[in-house]
């Protein structure tokens, strides 16, 4: 009898080492690509805090989720690849082609396949995230950068900085299909989520194209004035619009704060201000919150969506760039 109580003991310490030994089960967790420490954050966002540091490729930049949420993407830009992890464990499953320095990427809706914006060769790599072969390589302007795709996965975007376009490109036959002039080095492009806009920011024009994706016509540019604030500090760089097509979200870059706009009447209603040099933006899942990159402080601001008001400055790795939340 005092050994079976020894070993359902041993037994009992062993499984409470095996949890311990996991990432703490919660809720939303945001992953913010470290460029300069070579690293990604997880935040655990019912805590606002750093529960894991991930050793990753150098320069990690793009980062996105599976449409499920269980896989993070990250763009290890100056080792050529593109890295993916298990968003529960946070462990490395496998590494994926990329062509040169990839910087953003988007997955099609239904998961597969990956399109890739490689900044150094100008090309966009289509690539099959189940067996990693290449599908395609669809030449784009200079300095390819920003990705996009309709929520229906006809049309994926690519914008190129030095060319100052927006490249449409057709899905089914991996060809561009229309070529949209806007203002100097666009960087994000984002389809809302009844794909009747399509955002681009543009970061040395200071404006945001939106256009119009039944005639892929620019129905406005967006400029932006903040007062104190020279219009060269003013530099659009990341958008994210809400599900409900209501509000957009410009992060402004230098100029240290995150534009609200109407997404119906596309007028500027107020500015957030956050951390230095905000660079990206993501949801949570629920879109109650919205976290921005601080490339310059270090660090993360968290918004509360409904009240329009940052709530909290998390301190992470050396020039944050991208986030991603999931469930």
């Amino acid at each position: 009898m005092r050994r079976q109580i020894l070993l359902s003991s041993a037994a009992a310490i062993a499984g409470l080492l095996l949890v311990d030994a996991l990432p703490a089960a919660a809720g939303p967790r945001a992953f913010v690509s470290n460029e300069r420490d070579h690293t990604m954050s997880v935040v655990d966002m019912d805590t606002l805090k750093v529960i894991e540091t991930i050793k990753t490729g150098r320069r990690p930049r793009g980062i996105i989720a599976s449409p499920d949420g269980k896989l993070v993407y990250l763009c290890a830009s100056d080792d050529n690849r593109v890295e993916v992890y298990d968003a529960a464990t946070l462990k490395l499953v496998k590494t994926l082609r990329s062509g040169p320095d990839p910087e953003l990427f988007v997955l099609h809706p239904s998961g597969n396949p990956l399109y890739i914006a490689n900044e150094d060769d100008n090309m966009v790599t289509v690539v099959n995230v189940e067996n990693n072969d290449l599908v395609v390589e669809i030449p784009v302007g200079v300095e390819p950068e920003g990705m996009g795709i309709s929520p229906d996965g006809k049309y994926m975007v690519n914008t190129s900085e030095t060319t100052n376009m927006a490249h449409v490109v057709d899905t089914k036959t991996n060809e561009i299909i229309e070529n949209i002039l806007v203002d100097s080095r666009p960087r994000i492009a984002e389809f809302s989520k009844d794909g009747k806009q399509l955002w681009v920011s543009a970061e040395v024009g200071g404006t945001v194209a939106v256009i119009d994706p039944a005639t892929w016509k620019i129905v406005k540019k967006i400029s932006f004035k903040i007062p104190g604030v020279t219009d060269d500090a003013i530099q659009p760089v990341g958008v994210r619009i809400s599900k409900d097509g209501s509000k957009a979200f410009v992060a402004l870059g230098p100029a240290n704060r995150v534009a609200v706009i109407d997404a119906k009447t596309l007028e500027v209603e107020k500015y957030l201000l956050v951390g230095q040099r905000v660079w990206q933006l993501g949801f949570t899942p629920d879109e109650k919150f919205l976290v921005t990159t601080n490339g310059n402080s270090n660090d993360i601001s968290v918004i509360d969506v409904a009240n329009e008001k940052v709530t909290k400055s998390v301190t992470v790795g050396r020039s944050p760039w991208g986030v991603v939340v999931v469930p």
